[in-house]
C-alpha cells in the first residue's frame, strides 16, 4: 500500500498547531463453486443487493464472515459494518434465524436447510465522508463506491466467506447496465444480456476466496486503455467524473514508467497482465479523501484528486503506481506464511514490513534514477526527505517488533515509517551488498534469489528469513539486522552514504509552496478560525519574492475563501502547484488586504541535503555508480 493522504496530513497540521481451513462439506457440494451475485441494477439508497448460494451443507451450524482486515493494509476495516438486512433463506423460501456474532460474523444454525444468504452492501465512500478520514473507515483505495455512473468493486467489501469453505471455488455474477464499461482481471466465463437489452450479467470465476479479494473491478462511465510492456498486458481504467483526465492522456506516462520498471527488474518472474484502476475524486463533500493506492498481486486501485494538474497527476502516478507494481516481487514472489495463509478476521503479521513495504518503496525510488527518469540530485533529495521524515517518527523502535504488532498501540501510529525508514533499511542493505561484492550484487539481486528459492506458491518461515538472507549474503548484514532492524539503535546514514562518496551538507534545494523539508509553512488559529504563514515562509524563495511576511493571514486562494472547514481541500491544491501556474492569493496583514497576483516560479530553500564529496575516492565513486546504475 502507498498512502498519499494529503487531507489527513493537513488536518493533522492544523489540529497540532492549535492455515488454510479444512473443507467439511460433502463431495458433491465441494465440487461446485459457491455461486455469488452482485446486482448493480437493483441499487436502492446506495445499497447493492448481494446473494450467496454455497450449495448444500452437511454441518448443523455454519459461520459466514466479511473481512475485518485485508491484505496490503495494516489497519482494521470491518467490512461487515457496511452490511444491512442480512437474511438466511431455507429451501422452502422461508427466512431462518441468524445470530450476529460480531461486526463481521454471522452464525446460522440448522444449516442443512440453508439455501442462500442475501444482504445489502453500503458503499464505504459515503460512510468515509460522514465519519471522516481516520474514523474507522477503510482507506479509500480499499473501499467501495456505489454511484449511478461509477462502481468501485473491491470485492472484499461485497463478498464474504464461510469458515469451512475459504478454499472453495467461486462463481460471481455481476449484473449492470449494458451501457457500462466494465473492467476486471478476474477470469470471465460468460455473459448474458437481458431480454430487453438494457442489462448484462457478466460471470466470473475465482479458484478460491483469495482470488475474490485480490481482483478488484470497476464498472460505469469510465475509459480504458490497453497496451503491452514487454510480455505484460497493462490495462489502465480511469474514472474522471468531469472528464478532466483520461486513460489516453495518462497512457504514455504509465507506459514509459512501466517499461523502465520492467527493464530494471530484468528476469524477475512477472504477471502476464497488470490492471491499474484510477478513481479521480471530484473534491465534493461526498467524494473520497484517502488519496493513495492499494496493491493487489496483479493490480492496483488508486484514488487521487481530479483537480490535480496533468503534470502533478503524472508525477504522483509514477511515485504511487511504481510502488504498487514492485509488489509483484514482494509479497507476490517472496512472502511469509502470515501472508500465504492470511486470516481475514484474526490476522497475524510478519516481522518483515521493512521488506514488503520498505524495499518496495526503495525500488520505486531507486529505479527512477537507475533508468534515467530523474537526475541523481532529485534521488538524493528523496532519500534526504525520507531520512528527515523517519526522524520525526519513533527512530528507536525495533522494526521487526513494530511489524509483528502493527495493529496495536504504540506501533500502529508508526506505520508510515515503513515507507520512510523501511526504504532506508533497503538502501543500507543495498550499499552493504554493493561494497561486499565489488558492486556486483545488490538488494535487487537478493530479492531475485529469494524469488527463485520461494516463489508465489511457497512461503518462507518468518523467524528464519534474516538468517537465510545472511547465509545468502555477507556477515556484515548480520550486524546491521541485529543492530538496526531487530535492534532499536538508530541508523547513522552518513556511514552508509560515505561508502558511496556522499555526505550531508547545506545546499539550495527545491521547495514546495506549502511544505518544506516535510514541515508546513502554515499554521492555524482555532480561536479566530484563520490560517496563517509561519516564520518558515521566510525561508521559501517564492513567497519571499512576493513579499510575504510571517503571520500573514491567508484569506483566499484563487478566489476561494480559506477557512478551517475547507483548508484541507485548498491546501491540497496549493501543495500540487507547479511552476508556471497563474495564481491570486489574498492576505490580511495588520488589518489591511495584500493581494499577490503572479505566475509561480520554482521555489527554493536552503537546507540539509545529500551532496557528493569533493574528495571522494575512485572506489567510492565506483560503488556509487554500481549502486545507482548497476
Amino acid at each position: 500500500m502507498n498512502t498519499k493522504t494529503f487531507a489527513a496530513l493537513f488536518a493533522g497540521i492544523l489540529l497540532a498547531s492549535c492455515s488454510s481451513t479444512k473443507n467439511t462439506k460433502n463431495d458433491l457440494a465441494t465440487s461446485l463453486p459457491i455461486a455469488t451475485s452482485i446486482n448493480l441494477t437493483g441499487i436502492d439508497n446506495d445499497k447493492a443487493p448481494v446473494t450467496i448460494n454455497p450449495g448444500r451443507f452437511t454441518e448443523e451450524t455454519v459461520t459466514y464472515r466479511l473481512p475485518k482486515v485485508i491484505q496490503g493494509t495494516y489497519s482494521v476495516s470491518d467490512f461487515g459494518k457496511y452490511v444491512d438486512d442480512f437474511k438466511a433463506i431455507d429451501y422452502d423460501g422461508n427466512e431462518m434465524p441468524v445470530n450476529k456474532v460480531d461486526t463481521n460474523t454471522w452464525s446460522i444454525s440448522n444449516a442443512k436447510k440453508l439455501d442462500k444468504i442475501t444482504y445489502l452492501v453500503n458503499d464505504t465512500y459515503d460512510i468515509e465522508v460522514k465519519g471522516g478520514i481516520g474514523k474507522d473507515t477503510p482507506f479509500s483505495p480499499s473501499g467501495t463506491n456505489i454511484e449511478p455512473d461509477n462502481y468501485v468493486l473491491n470485492l472484499h467489501g461485497f463478498i464474504g466467506y464461510f469458515d469451512s469453505l475459504k478454499n472453495n471455488q467461486y462463481k460471481l455474477d455481476v449484473t449492470a447496465s449494458a451501457d457500462f464499461v466494465r473492467t476486471s482481471a478476474l477470469q470471465t466465463v460468460g455473459s448474458k444480456t437481458s431480454e430487453d437489452g438494457k442489462n448484462i450479467t457478466t460471470s466470473y470465476f475465482a479458484t478460491r476466496y483469495f482470488d475474490i479479494t485480490d481482483n478488484p473491478m470497476m464498472y460505469g462511465n469510465l475509459d480504458v486503455e490497453e497496451f503491452q510492456v514487454g510480455d505484460i498486458k497493462i490495462v489502465l481504467s480511469v474514472y474522471s467524473p468531469n472528464k478532466i483526465h483520461s486513460a489516453k492522456s495518462l497512457k504514455e506516462t504509465i507506459f514509459k514508467m512501466m517499461q523502465a520498471q520492467k527493464t530494471y527488474l530484468g528476469n524477475v518472474n512477472t504477471t502476464p497482465r497488470y490492471d491499474i484502476y484510477l478513481y479521480l475524486s471530484e473534491g465534493k463533500d461526498e467524494s473520497p479523501k484517502g488519496f493513495g493506492a492499494l496493491e493487489h498481486h496483479t493490480s492496483t486501485v488508486v484514488v487521487m484528486p481530479e483537480s490535480m494538474p496533468k503534470e502533478a497527476l503524472e508525477e504522483s502516478m509514477i511515485d504511487v503506481v511504481s510502488h504498487e507494481f514492485f509488489h509483484i516481487v514482494t509479497p507476490l514472489s517472496v512472502h511469509s506464511e502470515d501472508v500465504h495463509y492470511f486470516d481475514y478476521n484474526n490476522p497475524t503479521f510478519s516481522k518483515h514490513l521493512w521488506m514488503y513495504e520498505g524495499v518496495t518503496e526503495y525500488f520505486a525510488t531507486l529505479f527512477q534514477v537507475n533508468q534515467g527518469l530523474v537526475e541523481e540530485a532529485e534521488f538524493y533529495n528523496k532519500i534526504m526527505s525520507k531520512i528527515q521524515q523517519s526522524k520525526a517518527l519513533n527512530d528507536t523502535m525495533s522494526f521487526t517488533i513494530m511489524s509483528e504488532n502493527i495493529l496495536k498501540d504504540p506501533y500502529k501510529d508508526q506505520y508510515l515509517n515503513v515507507y520512510q525508514k523501511g526504504a532506508l533499511i533497503g538502501m543500507c542493505i543495498d550499499i552493504l551488498m554493493r561494497e561486499e561484492s565489488n558492486g556486483n550484487r545488490g538488494i535487487l539481486s537478493l530479492m531475485k534469489e529469494l524469488s527463485n528459492k520461494y516463489g508465489k506458491n511457497k512461503p518462507f518461515e518468518d523467524d528464519k528469513l534474516i538468517d537465510e538472507i545472511v547465509a545468502m549474503t555477507y556477515p556484515s548484514l548480520r550486524e546491521f539486522f541485529d543492530t538496526h532492524v531487530i535492534g532499536d539503535t538508530p541508523i547513522n546514514y552518513n556511514d552508509f552514504l560515505e561508502k558511496a562518496g556522499l555526505e550531508f551538507g547545506e545546499a539550495k534545494i527545491k521547495a514546495n509552496y506549502i511544505l518544506m523539508n516535510g514541515a508546513p509553512i502554515v499554521s492555524g488559529d482555532p480561536e479566530n478560525g484563520t490560517i496563517f504563514f509561519t516564520d518558515m515562509v521566510l525561508k521559501n524563495s517564492f513567497w519571499v519574492e512576493q513579499g510575504v511576511q510571517a503571520n500573514d493571514v491567508i484569506k483566499s486562494v484563487d478566489g476561494a475563501a480559506l477557512t478551517f472547514q475547507n483548508a484541507n481541500k485548498i491546501l491540497q491544491d496549493v501543495f500540487m502547484w507547479k511552476p508556471g501556474k497563474d495564481i491570486e492569493v489574498k492576505l490580511e496583514r495588520g488589518g489591511e488586504e495584500v493581494v499577490i497576483k503572479t505566475t509561480t516560479t520554482q521555489s527554493y530553500t536552503n537546507g540539509k541535503a545529500i551532496i557528493e564529496k569533493t574528495d571522494a575516492t575512485d572506489a567510492q565513486k565506483a560503488l556509487r555508480k554500481a549502486w545507482l546504475k548497476g
